[in-house]
């Protein structure tokens, strides 16, 4: 699900990436690693459009694929997008710590507090079991004298 305030921000984005993409492919590079089933299956989607990263690497790697033996543009580090998330926190002067994993609770805690169903949760968040999901209801328990009876929804 993509948040209707960024989808404008994010189509320049994709605009971006597509011309490096392209800038790419014109150089003799511009396919990404695909798994041997996916390759085996659709021979020439490593360098199609539709299987590109959203956020890819500034620079093509320095190193060979070892199992295709080609030179590729690689997705971002992880890393960088902890460094961005601290940075933002730094500058935001908050009072404790955050991740990137801390947003991923805080969309779940939240999903939740909103009603959501906890089985859409857990596809949202690739969970393979509920139970997994289960661990954010804990942040969303009330006290007896702050649930509302649904007669006064009506």
């Amino acid at each position: 699900m993509i948040p209707e305030k960024i989808k404008e921000e994010l189509a320049k984005h994709m605009a971006s990436v597509k011309e490096i993409h392209e800038q790419d492919v014109r150089i003799g590079y511009g396919e990404v690693s695909l798994p041997d089933a996916l390759e085996k299956k659709y021979p020439n989607a490593a360098k199609e459009w539709g299987w590109q990263w959203v956020f890819p690497a500034q620079k093509l790697s320095v190193s060979v694929n070892p199992r295709t033996g080609k030179v590729m543009r690689w997705h971002i580090h992880p890393a960088a997008i902890q460094r961005a998330v601290k940075e933002v926190v730094i500058k935001a002067q908050l009072p404790k710590m955050a991740s990137r994993h801390t947003l991923r609770h805080s969309f779940a805690t939240h999903l939740l507090e909103t009603g959501h169903n906890i089985r859409t949760i857990q596809e949202l968040l690739g969970h393979k079991h509920v139970n997994t999901t289960m661990i954010y209801t804990y942040m969303i328990r009330k006290k007896p004298s702050e649930v509302r009876s649904p007669l006064d929804s009506l």
